[in-house]
C-alpha cells in the first residue's frame, strides 16, 4: 500500500515531528556547538540553550529547576536512583516506572504498588492507608493513563501526599503540551509525544538535592553533552501550542458513541480521559486479529503501550483495572494527533465494523 494512504492512529506511542520543530532542529543543527567549550562558539551555543530553558518552562507554566534528558525513561530512572525512602507506583505505571522503581523485574522491599480501581484512577483510600505513618516517600503517579487515557485526580492526590510528607513524582509523557501540568513536585515528560524528536527529555523538579549529582552537565546531575538541535526543536513543539483539544475531543465523542452503537465497549467511559487517547475492546476479536487487519488495510493502530521488544503482552493496567486476560487481549489503543479529521475516524469504523460483522458471523 502507498505511504502517503496510510493512517496514523498511534500518536500515544509517538507523534510525528511537526514543521516548527524539524525546521528549529534544522537550524540549531547549523550553528551548533559544544555548550561546554569555553570559545565563542561554544559560549553561544550554551547561551542558547539557556534561553531554551527558559522558554520551555514558560511554555509548561514550571517554576523549578529543569534538566534535559534523553527522555522521559532517564528522567524516570535518574529519580528512582536517587531516592533515600520507600517508592510507591500506581499499577497502571508505564513500564520505565515499574522497572526503575524495583516494582518489576526484581524484589525490592522498598517498592509499594498502589491498587487500581476499576475506573482507572487511583484507590485514595488505600493511598492514605499506604502512606500512613511514612515519611519523605516518592509517590510516582501518571497524570495521563498512556493506554486508556485516564486522567489522575492529581489535585487530590497531591493534597493527600504533601500530608505524609511525601514526593509527589508525575510522568507526564502523555499529557504535556495538551493540558496544564499537575502541581506536583517531580514531572518527567517525552519530547516525542509532543510532536518533538525521539531523543529528549525532561526532568522538571523543585528541589536538586532530591537526584544524585554525579558531575558533568546539567547543574552537575546528568552526564553527557546537551543535545542542542534536539532541545530547539522541543521548545518549537511546546510554543507552537497545542490548540486542537476541541477538536479531539469532538472527534473522540463521536468515535465513542459509533464504537458503543456498533457492539464495542469503550474503557474507563465514566472517567476523565485526555481527548486524544482512547481503548476500545472487539468482543471475541482477538487484538492481534485486530491489529493486523487494520495494518492490512492502512490503519496504525495498537494495543497497549509500544514496548522495547515489539512484541504484544497481556496489558497489566487492564489487568490492574480488574480486566481478565481474555478480555484485556480484546482491547487495542486508538490515539490522535493534531492532524486527525473526522474522515480519518469514518475510515477507521468502516473497518471495525466490517471485522466485527464476519466475526459475529462466523467467518
Amino acid at each position: 500500500m502507498n505511504k502517503q494512504n496510510r493512517l496514523y492512529l498511534d500518536h500515544a506511542a509517538t507523534t510525528p515531528i511537526i514543521d516548527a520543530a524539524r525546521q528549529a532542529m534544522a537550524e540549531e543543527a547549523s550553528i551548533w556547538a559544544n555548550p561546554s567549550s569555553p570559545h565563542a562558539e561554544g559560549r553561544a551555543s550554551k547561551a542558547r540553550l539557556e534561553e531554551y530553558r527558559k522558554e520551555i518552562k514558560t511554555a509548561l507554566g514550571w517554576d523549578g529547576h529543569l534538566l534535559f534528558t534523553s527522555g522521559a525513561s532517564e528522567a524516570i530512572d535518574m529519580v528512582m536512583r536517587a531516592c533515600r525512602h520507600d517508592i510507591y507506583v500506581s499499577a497502571g505505571e508505564h513500564e520505565a516506572v515499574l522497572t526503575s522503581s524495583g516494582a518489576k523485574g526484581y524484589d525490592d522491599p522498598n517498592s509499594h504498588i498502589l491498587a487500581l480501581q476499576s475506573d482507572g484512577y487511583v484507590d485514595e483510600e488505600a493511598l492514605i492507608k499506604a502512606l500512613s505513618g511514612t515519611e519523605g516517600s516518592l509517590v510516582a503517579i501518571q497524570s495521563v493513563n498512556n493506554e486508556t487515557g485516564v486522567i489522575q485526580p492529581w489535585d487530590r492526590l497531591v493534597d493527600i501526599i504533601h500530608a505524609h510528607e511525601g514526593i509527589a513524582f508525575a510522568d507526564c509523557s502523555q499529557s504535556a503540551g495538551k493540558m496544564p501540568l499537575p502541581n506536583t513536585d517531580i514531572i518527567a515528560l517525552s519530547g516525542h509525544k509532543l510532536g518533538g524528536p525521539p531523543g529528549i527529555g525532561l526532568l522538571l523538579i523543585k528541589d536538586l538535592s532530591w537526584l544524585n549529582p554525579t558531575g558533568g552537565q546539567e547543574q552537575g546531575y546528568r552526564r553527557g553533552t546537551e543535545n542542542g538541535p534536539y532541545v530547539a526543536a522541543l521548545a518549537a513543539a511546546l510554543t507552537h501550542g497545542y490548540d486542537w483539544m476541541d477538536n479531539a475531543r469532538e472527534l473522540r465523542s463521536y468515535l465513542d458513541e459509533r464504537i458503543i452503537a456498533l457492539g464495542g465497549e469503550i474503557i474507563a467511559s465514566d472517567s476523565e480521559r485526555l481527548p486524544t487517547i482512547a481503548g476500545y475492546r472487539m468482543a471475541g476479536v482477538g487484538a492481534s486479529a485486530q491489529l493486523i487487519e487494520f495494518d492490512i488495510k492502512g490503519i496504525s493502530v495498537s494495543a497497549g503501550s509500544a514496548c522495547s521488544s515489539g512484541t504484544l503482552k497481556t496489558s497489566h493496567v487492564l489487568r490492574a483495572m480488574g480486566y481478565d486476560d481474555a478480555v484485556a487481549s480484546e482491547v487495542i489503543r486508538v490515539s490522535f494527533g493534531p492532524d486527525t479529521i473526522k474522515a480519518d475516524i469514518m475510515r477507521f469504523l468502516d473497518v471495525w465494523e466490517a471485522l466485527y460483522k464476519r466475526h459475529k458471523n462466523g467467518r
